[in-house]
Order: structure tokens, then C-alpha cells, then sequence
């Protein structure tokens, strides 16, 4: 859903009175390659013919030339923005990217369609076309929602009928990505537990999906008559699908997998030689610990919503990576038989979270986390042995 605008609008506000013939239009564009564009993108269209205006309001913009640009990305500080781009460099866009494109030409009088115009415009100037994103509930897509709402208030009505099943935010997300794929996995690293509760039908909207659902399940009171928000849905565009190589010999669960079984079978060759691999206990210790520290930060240090109360870190504990040169030792002092008790009681209360359904975990995760259970068991019984 993240875009950087390609021939932008100037950015002075153009308060011009719409004519007859204009049209507000709700934009619906399809997932693209990369992770960042799998979820869509939603933008406003303004077509007046009259006047020769065909500008697209989209607020999935951000600039590049800002100081600590990836810092504050990272931090979750990055001011996103209302971009102003004429219709046709816009379209050209997505076409290029071979992504289909949906309108919804809405059902408005021509006082509404001129609030709308009028409201975009101003929220388009300087001033005023900053905003603080953020993934869930507030983005380009909820945005749509918003504006819509705020302009035509209690006369729109979002039906949720359309709604027939309960997603968490997490399902919600996973329903745009490839289950066994890196960035399904890296997106359940690193969101926590808060993104496990029950999505209201109201918030699906973070998703461009379904605005367009919602849009299209949505009615104006005036006048003591209920009509459709939509009046009119065509496809701009109808991309052709391309198909998408699958390697699983790539992925994560047969990559984790084999890591997993290489960390069972050298621990249990240290059972039968009665030793201990020194390199293979520094390295668990050192990444899993380096994770930890990156997912407390992502908790703690930043002002992103969907990273707090992430468990994963039961499994990547921060606490490893300032322990992990007394595991690299020979001699290994018999009170880190604790820690590593300690490690696998954690491990055991991420079982109990998982299966409680706390906080969901990557399934590609589940070979590691099995293997390392493997591991520190092994260690309480080798150090506790050598005692």
C-alpha cells in the first residue's frame, strides 16, 4: 500500500466548482510483486470533463528527501502525506506493474461530491497533508473510509452483512500472503499478540479489499430515502496474471527444517560422544539473543501499535546475546544449567500461548523452536552431568 507519487499535482489548494457532469470515484488497485505491495492500494478520483479535471488523491505517499528517512521508518515516526497526481500518470503506473484496477463511481448529490472535492483539496495543502501512518488504522486505505465518513457523517451507513466469517487483524493480513513464504514469516516475527484479537467488520478497511467491499456495501440516507453509496463499478484495467515461482527447497519451513534437524543431529552426536559443541551453543545463543534485542526494540523503541506484547521473544530472548560468551567457554559454570532451565520453560509457555491462543506464531518457526527445546534439554542434562 506504499507509494512514491510519480507526476505530481501542484500542491496549492484548487477550490473550483465542480461541474454536472463530474464524478468522485473510489480507486481499487490490485497487489503487486514486491511484500509492499501485496496488500493493494486504495485513492480518490475527481473527473469533471467539464472542467478538464482528473486528479487522483492518494495518501499513500511519503518523501524520500526527509532527514533519517530509514531511521524513522524504522521507529515508526515517518509522516506519511495526501499526494495530488493526474489521473492518467497514475493509471499508467499500475498498468505498468501489470496490476488490475477497480472504480466505484459513488452516489453523490453534487453538494456532496463538491464537500468531498473541497475537503480534499484543503487536506492536499501544505499544511495540512502530513499524517502520522500507521498499518492498521490509519493508512491509504483507511483513509477512503475516513474521508467518506467525515464528509457525508450520519447520512453513510456501512452495512457489515457482507462480513460472513471473523478474522483476526494477523488472518486478515495472511490473507494476501503466501503461507510458506519469508515475508509471511519475517510479518509474524516481528507483529505481537495485539494483532490477535478479532478484527471488527468496520476495521477490515485497512485493507484495500475491502473498502471496496465496503464501499460496495455501503447506502446514503437523504431525504428519507436510502440509496447505494456506489452507483456504478467497472474495471479500468484487467491484468494478466502472472505465476509466481515457488521453490520449496527455498522456503522457510524447508530451510528452518534443515537447520532444525542439522541442531538435533548435532546434539544428539554430543549424547553419544558425551560433548558439548561450543560453536553450535554460541551461535544459537548469539541469533536468537540479536533477535531478541531487535523485536524489544520493535516493542519499546518505536511507535509502531502492532509490535507490542510480541512473545516471540520467549524463543529470541534478548537476555542470550549478553550470556552468549560464557556458553562459548570450555568449562561451562554450572549455574547456567538455570538459564538454560529457564530457556526451556519459556519455550513451554510459548506452546501454552500458542496453543491458547495468545499470540500465533509463524508455522515455518515450528522445526526451529522444536530443535532448540532439543538443545537446551541437552544442556541441562551435560551440565547438569558435569557437576
Amino acid at each position: 500500500m506504499l507509494l512514491l507519487l510519480f507526476t505530481t499535482v501542484s500542491a496549492k489548494a484548487q477550490f473550483v466548482p465542480l461541474s454536472e457532469a463530474s464524478e468522485i470515484s473510489i480507486l481499487t488497485i490490485g497487489p503487486g510483486a514486491e511484500l509492499y505491495d501485496k496488500f493493494g492500494h486504495s485513492a480518490f478520483r475527481i473527473n469533471d470533463p467539464a472542467t478538464g479535471q482528473d486528479v487522483v488523491f492518494n495518501y499513500g505517499v511519503y518523501d524520500f528527501d526527509t532527514p533519517n528517512f530509514y531511521l524513522k521508518f524504522a521507529q515508526g515516526k515517518l509522516l506519511y502525506q495526501l499526494g495530488v497526481s493526474y489521473y492518467e500518470s497514475f493509471y499508467n503506473s499500475y498498468v505498468a506493474q501489470n496490476r488490475w484496477i477497480k472504480e466505484q463511481t459513488l452516489n453523490l448529490s453534487q453538494a456532496e461530491k463538491q464537500a468531498v472535492s473541497d475537503f480534499l483539496w484543503n487536506n492536499a495543502k501544505p499544511e495540512n497533508k502530513k499524517y502520522k501512518y500507521d498499518f492498521f488504522f490509519d493508512n491509504c486505505a483507511t483513509k477512503i473510509r475516513d474521508v467518506t465518513q467525515e464528509v457525508l457523517g450520519n447520512k453513510l451507513e456501512f452495512k457489515d452483512d457482507h462480513i460472513t466469517e471473523t478474522y483476526t487483524f494477523r488472518e486478515l493480513i495472511q490473507q494476501n500472503l503466501k503461507a510458506n513464504s519469508w515475508g509471511s514469516l519475517g510479518i509474524d516475527i516481528a507483529l505481537g499478540a495485539v494483532i490477535d484479537r478479532n478484527a471488527k467488520p468496520i476495521e477490515y478497511q485497512f485493507l484495500p479489499d475491502y473498502v471496496f467491499k465496503g464501499a460496495a456495501n455501503a447506502f446514503i440516507h437523504r431525504d428519507g430515502e436510502t440509496e447505494p453509496l456506489v452507483k456504478n463499478t467497472k474495471v479500468l484495467f484487467e491484468n494478466s496474471p502472472q505465476p509466481t515461482a515457488n521453490n520449496f527447497f527455498l522456503s522457510p519451513i524447508f530451510t528452518l527444517g534443515l537447520l532444525g534437524l542439522l541442531i538435533i543431529f548435532l546434539t544428539y552426536r554430543n549424547y553419544k560422544n558425551s560433548c558439548r559443541s561450543r560453536y553450535l551453543d554460541t551461535t544459537i545463543f548469539f541469533f536468537t539473543g540479536l533477535i531478541g534485542i531487535f523485536l524489544l526494540l520493535l516493542w519499546f523503541a518505536t511507535d509502531h501499535t502492532a509490535t507490542a506484547n510480541n512473545y516471540n521473544l520467549l524463543w529470541a530472548f534478548p537476555i542470550s546475546i549478553l550470556v552468549f560468551w560464557a556458553i562459548a567457554k570450555k568449562k561451562v559454570s554450572p549455574k547456567f544449567k538455570r538459564y538454560a532451565l529457564l530457556l526451556l520453560l519459556l519455550l513451554i509457555l510459548l506452546a501454552i500461548h500458542w496453543i491458547t491462543g495468545v499470540q500465533v506464531f509463524a508455522i515455518g518457526l515450528l522445526p526451529l523452536l522444536i530443535a532448540l527445546a532439543v538443545r537446551y534439554v541437552y544442556l541441562i542434562y551435560f551440565i547438569g552431568k558435569k557437576e
